[in-house]
């Protein structure tokens, strides 16, 4: 079992990211450890006003009005959503893996915001949280496939620009009706 990133990391983490976001707001290129590992090129913006995350280059810039565990996991997300491919069972032996496919790219996102301990395949999500929507993640997961929605946005390997995980806007072909629909009290 992978264990969650000790308290100090994760203060690091944050001063990286006021430090980023203040250079960035002072006219400064400096590139956000969420970019530098994902393979793609570019910046992640400061987050954006209200409680939607927005799309920018293929990565997700968080909303203000997030809880930091929500922006961990599209920070997390945002790791992997460029120049990781799918392959089929990626992720489901280790969050560390060179290609995911969906559940282990949902899996490797939510343990990115501490809301996962191990990861699953998709019908492993079935018992996982509360059914029902979540006010900023919900994951849908059936037999075949999993996704999520994150503040607005969709995480997922179908349906998404590339050949692994990735964000869209919309919610794609599937239809929710035919999906397990489960979120973590609070998120």
């Amino acid at each position: 079992m992978t264990t969650h990133a000790p308290t100090a990391e994760r203060r690091r983490r944050g001063r990286l990211a006021l430090a980023t976001t203040l250079a960035i707001a002072a006219g400064l290129a400096v590139a956000s450890p969420a970019t530098a590992g994902s393979g793609g090129a570019g910046m992640v913006p400061p987050p954006v006003p209200g409680a939607k995350a927005k799309l920018v280059n293929g990565l997700a810039v968080p909303p203000k009005e997030a809880p930091q565990r929500v922006v961990e996991v599209i920070d997390a997300a945002n790791r992997i959503a460029k120049g990781h491919p799918y392959c089929l069972g990626g992720g489901h032996r280790s969050f560390q893996s060179k290609c995911y496919d969906c559940s282990g790219s949902v899996s490797y996102a939510l343990h990115g915001g501490s809301l996962l301990n191990y990861p699953l395949a998709s019908s492993g999500f079935y018992g996982w949280g509360h059914r029902g929507r979540g006010s900023w993640i919900t994951v849908y997961a059936n037999g075949g496939h999993a996704f999520m929605t994150v503040a607005g946005l969709r995480f997922d390997t179908s349906d998404t620009p590339g050949q692994g995980p990735g964000w869209a806007t919309t919610m794609g072909y599937e239809n929710p009706r035919s999906y397990q629909i489960r979120h973590k009290p609070g998120f």
